[in-house]
């Protein structure tokens, strides 16, 4: 009787934690989002000239006939900048917070001591309309989450590009659940305690992150791990039970590529031209 009714809290134990990791399969844009591997931040080159998120490194994703992942904030005025962090100074050089900007102020800044302004996601999209796909990351920042998810998913609506979004704040899919759940939705993640990540969140949220149990609010159509942290073991579950799409970031080598492709995985790669 004793080991029975082990066996039988083991099982109601297992499907506790299966629902939570609950993963959304199938979604139809997979069959044209699959096809590409994305460039991290456009095709970018730092001795070329080329800085991150640039319109001169999305054209070059485009030319090589890559699609491209890019990060998007919310501006003061409520339009939709493309950059990576929220601070102004690690790329352009200014101690700045790009929320603190309008969309006029925002063009004042240069990109890595080049010519490039940092763009509008209105400018990338016109880049990419009826072009390659494109991976948008959700940079939420002092709780503007839903004001800018919203705004996003509303320009994107504007143009002919095909596209999936993805964020580390599980409530940008939430919101997209809710929302627009007919878009394809991705939770970004890492071992945060490993790496030492996550910035001022407490320990017990990144446990929760990194494990993927907001899943069961989320339902996630994909999810975009560290390539190095790719054996978790809840990712590897959801994988196996849900058959969830798994992304990789960032590929920083063509091995690595070659690794995570015949893992059925999807790559976001930089510093190296996957095709040479």
């Amino acid at each position: 009787m004793t080991v029975l009714l082990i066996i039988l809290i083991i099982i109601i134990l297992l499907e506790l934690w299966t629902l939570l990791l609950w993963c959304r399969r199938g979604h139809p844009a997979w069959k044209t989002l699959g096809l590409f591997r994305y460039a991290h931040r456009g095709l970018h080159d730092k001795e070329r000239g080329i800085p991150e998120n640039s319109m001169a490194a999305f054209r070059r994703a485009i030319d090589n006939a890559y699609g491209a992942e890019l990060d998007v904030h919310l501006l003061k005025d409520g339009r939709l900048a493309v950059i990576h962090d929220a601070s102004l100074k690690r790329t352009a050089g200014a101690d700045v917070q790009v929320e603190d900007l309008t969309a006029e102020e925002l063009k004042q800044y240069r990109l890595e001591g080049t010519e490039e302004q940092i763009p509008l996601l209105e400018e990338v999209l016109a880049l990419f309309a009826d072009r390659t796909p494109l991976v948008v990351e959700i940079k939420a920042e002092r709780g503007n989450h839903a004001a800018l998810t919203k705004a996003t998913c509303e320009m994107l609506d504007r143009f002919p590009v095909q596209y999936c979004m993805e964020s580390f704040d599980p409530r940008v899919l939430l919101w997209l659940r809710r929302n627009r759940p007919e878009i394809v939705r991705g939770q970004l993640s890492e071992q945060f305690l490993r790496h030492g990540d996550g910035g001022e969140q407490g320990k017990l949220t990144l446990f929760m992150l990194q494990n993927l149990l907001t899943n069961f609010l989320t339902r996630p159509d994909f999810i975009a791990y560290r390539f190095s942290d790719r054996k978790a073991l809840n990712l590897r579950w959801c994988r196996k039970f849900y058959r969830v799409q798994e992304i990789n970031w960032t590929i920083d080598s063509k091995a690595d590529m070659r690794t995570a492709e015949k893992e059925g995985n999807l790559v976001i790669f930089e510093r190296f031209d996957p095709r040479k």
